[in-house]
């Protein structure tokens, strides 16, 4: 392996965390405002994208916050956190599908999914 091969590895690497990090960021905020807009009191579907919205949220926060700090989490903790980020956004997503007005939020789920399976493929 080259000095230049090596040079552009880290770079993807580099390139796919940051990716993965912001597709995150922007998931955590569209479930946030998605679940912020249902009815707490609402019916058993709305309690359901609420308690999904809040969950993916709060696991995409985490994952932000592990892919963008400077931490001690080795590479098969760092992949146990990104699959379970992409499990909770398709979940997510798949409650939003077929819910009024949740399709952008939707997409933002699968969106973090993809860029998780992305960067789990740059750490093999």
């Amino acid at each position: 392996m080259t000095s230049t091969t090596s040079q552009q590895e880290l770079f993807r690497f580099l390139e796919d965390r940051f990716a993965c990090a912001q597709a995150c960021t922007e998931c955590a905020q569209a479930c946030a405002l998605r679940a912020s807009l249902v009815d707490p009191d609402g019916t058993d579907r709305q309690a359901l994208v609420r308690r999904k919205g809040i969950m993916c949220a709060e696991v995409c926060d985490a994952t932000c916050r592990v892919l963008s700090e400077e931490n001690r989490m080795d590479e098969d903790g760092i992949r146990a956190q990104l699959e379970w980020c992409r499990t909770v956004c398709l979940e997510c997503a798949h409650a939003f599908d077929g819910y009024p007005g949740a399709e952008e939020s939707a997409a933002a789920c699968r969106a973090c999914a993809q860029a998780c399976t992305e960067f789990i493929r740059t750490l093999n």
